[in-house]
């Protein structure tokens, strides 16, 4: 049983602000991107990361997790879009078409074991994959131009999408490709699948797996990091 993992960072964050792209803001004694590569890199079933990082990023290196992690860790140079550094992650890896990849963002750091596990054990013999995700628990209101309520939404079978999504290699190589070709940006990978007519696994959540948007964000991160070390 092994997989793969890839992550875009490509990304500079701009609704986060601040001098640093949102991965490398410290964060509980290391910094946002390390603490979203541990769940993969720390598991032994993994068999490798690609990181997809811009051409102008000048703080990976600074981290040294090369040498940390050795030829685990592969990097590629991301792109534009989520779908683009996506891509080129894939294409770094020396996986087979059938290996299985979870794509997990870099800026959502506070993933467990448990829930990469249970994603691995529900996801496994799924004909298409699947990700995690959590049902919407909020009333749903849709806005006009004036931001103003014009409908308020049925929330039932309505999830909200997180990471890890576990796909096959090759099959993602390919909804993503086509997906490019048609002129789509798909936002995350299960939508690409979707395009070729496959039907995703949902698998539920929690809330605490966040994705770090903005400076605000931090201070929860780091609380569940904190409260999650002082439990083991």
């Amino acid at each position: 049983m092994h997989y793969w993992g890839v992550l875009p960072a490509a990304g500079t964050g701009r609704r986060f602000g601040g001098a640093l792209p949102k991965q490398y803001a410290p964060l509980a004694g290391l910094t946002v991107l390390e603490w979203s590569l541990q769940p993969l890199l720390g598991d032994a079933r993994c068999r490798g990361v690609a990181l997809a990082l811009s051409a102008e990023d000048c703080w990976f290196d600074a981290l040294d997790l090369r040498a940390r992690h050795g030829e685990r860790l592969i990097t590629a140079t991301g792109g534009a879009e989520r779908c683009e550094s996506v891509l080129a992650g894939l294409a770094a890896l020396p996986a087979a078409p059938e290996d299985w990849v979870l794509v997990h963002d870099a800026a959502r750091p506070c993933l467990t074991a448990a829930e990469r596990d249970a994603l691995l054990d529900a996801v496994w013999d799924h004909a298409a994959g699947g990700l995690l995700a959590l049902p919407l628990a909020d009333t749903l209101k849709q806005a006009d131009a004036l931001q103003q309520v014009s409908a308020t939404l049925p929330r039932q079978a309505l999830w909200r999408a997180q990471t890890p999504q576990m796909f096959r290699h090759g099959l993602l190589v390919e909804a993503l490709q086509q997906a490019l070709a048609r002129g789509e940006r798909p936002t995350d990978e299960a939508q690409a699948i979707e395009a070729l007519g496959y039907k995703p696994l949902l698998v539920e959540g929690r809330s605490t797996n966040l994705k770090v948007t903005s400076a605000a964000d931090l201070p929860l991160a780091q609380a569940l990091l904190t409260a999650a070390m002082e439990c083991a």
